[in-house]
């Protein structure tokens, strides 16, 4: 087995460091520059390994057993490399990063990536919700072990800020702002001072925890979201704001969909079989709704949903194993419902607008001669 090929996953959901942990050796080989202080790449590495070689074959500078002399790097991240190398710069400087953006635009999958290659684990990460607690940006407490023996280090339950605090690495907190604002504010004086106060364990060399070199926190925040709470001024000022925009380009994005789809199909024990026709009725479908206009310059009303990459990964999948599971008809017959599925989640209003949308601009392609926009808008029907 060569070094780019994987095996099946024993498990849903392998994160970075172990999906790409062939091309992570790799590059820790073959870039042996300088690196900021407890990285695991160089930051060129690093922003290589998000964005990709563009398809040319890196060398080691020496054979390395386990290892080939040569390998393209393949590309993780659609987007634009000036951001990761924003990003990658950030983090060097031991400052906090923001990512945000609309919902669906693989905030979530840059921080993992980021956090894999620069501290070789992705896996100290605070998930952000109405519920999360102090405790889960500072410590907690073994209670068994504090009624036995009161506070006393072997007590302490490090939460993943102080883990990554303690060994110099990156923490992900994901979803910040839905956290309550109380919550978010035990970070500023993380980000400020470097340190952890743990009172119960005052006049011992425990009572404080400071940061090692490479500690630093990457954060997602959704633009365009219900429930979430306003970060501080304070908390703001601590963050380099990076923002993640879709995809500009339709024919990366189409790129990405397929194999995105094509990777949850196969996971599923099934063969990918739906046409690329019909993968670029749905692309085109998505970027119209999301832009507010066609790819012919016709205004589209656009739905309150996010119609983002991500929900179009899933659309495309479903048809997929709808293809490979359940086969008998046009797969095509089954994009308008799905699509329905979508827009239908936030706003019911949403439902009329995709109705204008069937009389807008499928109607016109359909007009225009095109045999698969007509077979679109005879199903318009399925829509109600």
């Amino acid at each position: 087995m060569t070094v780019t090929e994987q095996t099946a996953p024993a498990r849903q959901g392998q994160p970075a460091e172990e999906r790409h942990a062939a091309e992570l050796a790799f590059l820790a080989a073959q870039d042996p520059g300088p690196r900021p202080p407890g990285w695991a790449l160089t930051p060129r590495a690093v922003v290589t390994f998000v964005c990709g070689s563009d398809g040319v074959e890196l060398a080691l500078p020496r054979r390395r057993a386990g290892l080939p002399s040569k390998l393209v790097i393949a590309p993780k991240f659609v987007g634009e490399r000036a951001l990761v190398e924003r990003c990658v710069v950030t983090l060097a400087g031991e400052r906090g990063l923001l990512l945000t953006g609309e919902p669906g635009t693989a905030k979530s999958m840059l921080s993992e990536l980021l956090a894999a290659a620069v501290s070789g684990t992705s896996a100290l990460t605070v998930q952000g919700t109405a519920g999360t607690t102090e405790d889960a940006f500072r410590y907690g407490w073994n209670y068994a072990l504090l009624l036995a023996q009161g506070p006393t280090p072997q007590a302490l339950v490090d939460s993943p800020v102080l883990a990554a605090m303690r060994a110099g690495r990156v923490v992900r907190v994901e979803e910040i702002t839905r956290c309550l604002p109380e919550v978010q504010d035990a970070l500023v004086s993380i980000l400020s001072d470097r340190r952890i106060s743990v009172p119960e364990l005052t006049a011992t060399e425990d009572a404080v925890v400071r940061a090692a070199p490479g500690f630093t926190v990457i954060a997602t925040a959704n633009l365009r979201d219900r429930g979430v709470s306003e970060m501080s001024a304070a908390l703001k000022r601590r963050f380099n704001f990076e923002t993640v925009a879709p995809i500009a380009d339709a024919d990366a994005e189409a790129v990405l969909i397929r194999s995105q789809a094509v990777a949850a199909v196969q996971r599923a024990g099934a063969a990918f079989a739906v046409d690329d026709a019909v993968l670029d009725a749905l692309v085109t479908v998505f970027r119209d709704l999301r832009s507010g206009r066609s790819t012919e310059g016709w205004d589209v009303e656009r739905p309150g949903t996010v119609m983002s990459t991500a929900e179009a990964v899933q659309v495309a999948a479903s048809l997929g194993l709808a293809a490979a599971y359940l086969p008998g008809g046009d797969v095509l017959d089954l994009l308008p419902g799905h699509l329905l599925g979508v827009v239908r989640k936030d706003d019911p209003a949403d439902h009329a607008r995709l109705l204008g949308y069937w009389d807008g601009p499928v109607r016109r392609r359909a007009e225009n001669g095109s045999a698969m926009w007509r077979r679109l808008w005879d199903l318009r029907g399925s829509l109600r």
